[in-house]
């Protein structure tokens, strides 16, 4: 089986290289291409030739614009990646019989209420990211492809930039913080997202029945506070240099820290429909989170020495 790639870099892409390898031939495409084919999501000509030249089983876009705040200024570069890329790809993935996968965001809904968001719930986003995102999700759903769409939240890695690497940074620099606590949702890996994919990938290829769109994160949930008490906790116990005391992580309202894009404060999502179509059960957020730390605490130390 071919797998085509778009987007190998990021958080989720780097992970999609490593489970993706033993269902066959993963073939990563970035913007700067290979072999004369590019995938880069600004140009549809190189997406369709790309697609067309590999002719792959499965297509996988792992890649996005993902500048949440800046999508505001630069909504056309934002519709042009999120919105009009996924379609030119869904449409090639329908032509050549392909399995398409995408990935998602809960920026899709408004935030509102206190429970788990559903796939079927009315989508409402609050920004030019969210509305670009929801728009490549009906794209795709209109093309007629069989796909997989894998809307997910608070993504991490123990590589790249992300809320982990930041509060580590702000605790070793910092003896007092403030972290938005109304703000619930659960820190989902990039490794868990891509383990996930791997295992969905065989089942949908033998059911397409089995296709369409789901959620997938962490179970539990937390707040962007709570999370970082977290990974402060942990990565003091690890031997990590934390000059902030737990006493000194404040905790604040959204309206703290004004931005360009307005963020959901509700991004629970219900992951149940995932789990039951292929008998999963979703890890806590914590156990990612702890994952995550390890790595990046060995890999800084082995430098530091």
């Amino acid at each position: 089986m071919t797998i085509l790639l778009f987007g190998p870099n990021g958080q989720v892409g780097w992970e999609l290289q490593r489970a993706l390898a033993p269902l066959g031939e993963v073939i990563p495409l970035d913007r700067h291409g290979r072999d004369g084919l590019r995938g880069d999501l600004t140009d549809p000509d190189a997406l369709r030739e790309a697609i067309r030249t590999v002719r792959p089983a499965v297509i996988v876009n792992a890649a996005a614009y993902t500048a949440v705040d800046r999508a505001e200024s630069e909504p056309e570069r934002a519709e042009a990646i999120n919105a009009t890329a996924p379609g030119v790809i869904a449409e090639q993935a329908r032509a050549q019989g392909a399995l398409l996968v995408h990935y998602s965001t809960d920026y899709v809904f408004d935030g509102s209420g206190d429970r788990p968001w559903c796939e079927n719930d009315v989508t409402g986003p609050l920004s030019v990211y969210g509305r670009s995102k929801l728009e490549g999700e009906n794209a795709i759903r209109a093309s007629g492809c069989t796909h997989l769409i894998f809307r997910t939240s608070w993504v991490y890695a123990a590589r790249g930039k992300n809320f982990i690497r930041t509060m580590l940074r702000l605790a070793r620099e910092r003896d007092a913080l403030q972290v938005i606590d109304d703000q619930y949702g659960a820190p989902t890996g990039a490794e868990l997202i891509a383990d996930v994919t791997a295992h969905a990938l065989p089942t949908v290829t033998a059911q397409p029945e089995c296709a369409g769109l789901y959620h997938l994160a962490a179970a539990g949930e937390t707040t962007w506070h709570g999370y970082a008490r977290w990974v402060i906790e942990q990565a003091r116990a690890a031997g990590w240099p934390v000059s902030v005391a737990d006493e000194a992580v404040a905790r604040v309202s959204t309206e703290a820290f004004p931005v360009q894009a307005a963020r959901p404060r509700n991004s629970r999502l219900d992951c149940s429909g995932l789990e039951r179509t292929f008998g999963l059960s979703m890890p806590d957020w914590q156990r990612g989170v702890d994952h995550a730390l390890t790595e990046i605490v060995a890999c800084e130390g082995a430098t530091e020495e």
